[in-house]
């Protein structure tokens, strides 16, 4: 069973005892969560999409830990402007670790 899910202003394929990648959460290592913003819920060929939720399915995780993403380098110039602009982003992320899915 699988589910597409909706958090941090991003979708997830996911499915129980995978490990992701999602925008930071106000959670504490080890905390069970549950996401309740689930858009599509899958079973081999059967797939039922919600109109824009499912009613009633939910996903809990448990978040493993926090961390930053490696360093996305921006550098802009104009050439023979003598103009150049460096400036480096390291995005916050939560790995969380799917235990159920349950339309």
């Amino acid at each position: 069973m699988y589910a597409v899910i909706k958090t941090g202003g991003k979708q997830y394929k996911v499915a129980a005892g995978e490990k992701i990648k999602v925008e930071q959460i106000a959670a504490e290592v080890g905390q069970e969560i549950v996401i309740d913003q689930v858009l599509a819920v899958g079973t081999g060929a059967e797939l039922k999409v919600g109109t824009p939720l499912v009613a009633g399915a939910s996903v809990k995780a448990t978040v493993v830990s926090h961390g930053r993403h490696d360093k996305v380098r921006i550098f802009k110039m104009r050439r023979r402007k003598h103009y150049q602009k460096r400036q480096g982003h390291r995005q916050n992320y939560t790995e969380l670790e799917i235990s159920s899915v349950s339309a």
